[in-house]
């Protein structure tokens, strides 16, 4: 069978599981129909250009021709997106699977992908509770075992953020931006060093040796997810941040020199903001 034109439900439906992206469903039904899952997308969004686009953002409409083919709810649909995912945490979604649950995971063919599996700032599976592996099955052991339980921490609030809109003094999301942009080293280190240099290294300075040791490259603001080895350093330095306020904010602005200070400033001016009303609102109470 080559080509399946969807108007109405489909005469097969396959059963979606826990936390499944919709790309995903969409891919396994493409796969039974013996069509490409773009081609199966396109007959039930006419108007959708990508897999990625339809798990990023769907339309109410949108959301009801599917159900609507699909023999589900709307909500259903909504669930399996990132569509009410709060704006602050997109770009810590991953284009392809990064991470994956040896206890969920297995099974089916072909084999699901769940939305934990590129939400780039978990290290835990928010099913059973187990670390997560590599996608790609090449374990690397993280040289940041010590930091395990505050990473947690880090991993909650930004779980709690992207998924229920939690907001507190400043946003975690953020944050991570924050620890990702360049400081300054003295003595100023080669230009071809440069890249390793990162405000987290201010908080935790083993990540600057294991960088030099082990990496040639690492993200950036703009591009997040980091490999699932180090994620654990960057969400402990989450956690710190948070908890430290913005004392600590004030002392990682001073490791920023120049173009990288004014996108520090730029980026952490309402956090400064919020907890400064903060304060104000709590010492209001007391009087």
């Amino acid at each position: 069978m080559t080509h399946v034109m969807v108007t109405q439900r489909l005469p097969v439906i396959l059963p979606s599981v826990t936390d499944e992206l919709l790309s995903s469903w969409i891919g396994r039904h493409a796969s039974f129909y013996e069509v490409s899952p773009l081609i199966m997308l396109r007959h039930c969004i006419p108007e959708i250009r990508s897999q990625r686009g339809a798990d990023l953002h769907l339309t109410n409409a949108q959301e009801i021709r599917l159900a609507n083919m699909f023999a589900t709810k709307p909500s259903a649909i909504r669930q399996m997106t990132f569509t009410d995912m709060a704006q602050s945490s997109r770009r810590l979604i991953a284009v392809r699977p990064t991470q994956v649950c040896v206890n969920c995971n297995a099974g089916q063919e072909p084999v699901p992908v769940l939305r934990s599996q590129l939400q780039g700032w978990r290290i835990t599976c928010p099913l059973c509770g187990n670390q997560f592996r590599n996608f790609d099955d090449h374990e690397r052991a993280s040289p940041f075992q010590q930091y395990l339980d505050t990473a947690r921490l880090g991993e909650k609030l930004l779980d709690d953020e992207a998924k229920r809109g939690i907001k507190t003094w400043a946003s975690p999301a953020g944050i991570v931006r924050l620890l990702l942009m360049r400081r300054i080293e003295l003595p100023f280190p080669a230009e071809e060093e440069l890249w390793r240099f990162r405000v987290l290294g201010k908080i935790i300075p083993e990540l600057d040796h294991v960088l030099a040791e082990s990496c040639t490259s690492f993200p950036t603001p703009q591009h997040p997810v980091l490999p699932l080895h180090l994620r654990a350093v960057l969400l402990a330095g989450v956690a710190m941040v948070h908890s430290g306020g913005v004392e600590m904010l004030h002392m990682l602005r001073r490791s920023t020199l120049a173009l990288h200070r004014q996108r520090f400033d730029r980026e952490a001016m309402p956090f400064f903001v919020r907890a400064s009303q903060m304060r104000h609102s709590t010492q209001m109470q007391l009087i």
